[in-house]
């Protein structure tokens, strides 16, 4: 069994997986590549998270779900579960082509929001996974909410949540840019009071969710909790993984 003081946390950014700026166009041969760097690391375990990017940014956007939930949308609840589903199908698909034992854990069947934020979500089944060598897979998804009927949460808001009620080692967010870019440059490290004098802007693409600035926002949170995270090109997998310097942004407490 995997130690529980080992457990990983892995975000998987949308825009890596799938072409984010198109209609549904997985990155097989990305999230093939992936499965192999985490089925090469034998003894470790990590709980997957993974955004939806093509594959159900637009569906939402277009049944305006992110905006609640009313007489006319009822439809996209369904439409863009399904297409965040595909994509995890994928994922999961691709790693246990890859030797590692992976399941699916769908937000919808398991998460309750009010006004946007989760405030349920039985964590004991993904710790137990863990605990048996098994990887869940997660994913931002639909979510029924007690004020807007629906919402939207996010894979930075699950990794958020899970942080905060699991005991996780280290965090790390996978992306299609280095880490937090400033003039060029990666900003190496982010904490509360250094991230009033940075720009950060939310994503160009379709994104209901609020790009790099909603992952930093979600990290913030940890860093008040002492718990760090790290974001870092999606070539680095390896290194964070193994506990090497990724090159990217850290976001800590202090």
């Amino acid at each position: 069994m995997a130690a529980m003081a080992d457990l990983i946390i892995l975000k998987l950014g949308g825009s890596v997986i799938t072409d984010k700026a198109g209609n549904g166009g997985v990155d097989y041969a990305r999230i093939n590549e992936l499965a192999r760097e985490i089925a090469e690391r034998k003894n470790i375990f990590p709980i997957i998270v993974h955004g939806a990017g093509s594959c159900g940014h637009p569906e939402a956007k277009e049944h305006h779900i992110h905006m609640g939930l009313d007489a006319n949308n009822k439809a996209g609840i369904f439409i863009t579960h399904r297409a965040v589903c595909g994509l995890n199908d994928a994922v999961v698909n691709a790693l246990r082509a890859s030797g590692v034992e992976s399941v699916g854990i769908h937000p919808l069947d398991a998460c309750t929001a009010k006004n946007g934020r989760l405030i349920s979500f039985q964590c004991g089944q993904i710790e137990l996974l863990v605990r048996h060598g098994i990887v869940p897979v997660l994913h931002g998804d639909v979510v029924m909410d007690e004020d807007k009927g629906v919402c939207i949460v996010s894979g930075d808001q699950l990794i958020s949540y899970l942080a905060s009620h699991i005991r996780a080692k280290r965090i790390g967010l996978a992306t299609d840019v280095a880490g937090l870019l400033q003039n060029g440059s990666v900003v190496r490290r982010i904490t509360p009071e250094s991230v009033k004098n940075l720009d950060i802007s939310s994503s160009g693409s379709v994104d209901v969710t609020g790009g790099m600035k909603g992952k930093i926002d979600e990290l913030l949170l940890l860093s008040e909790k002492g718990i760090e995270s790290n974001i870092f090109h999606v070539s680095r997998v390896g290194d964070f993984l193994d506990g090497r310097d990724h090159g990217g942004t850290v976001v800590a407490e202090r």
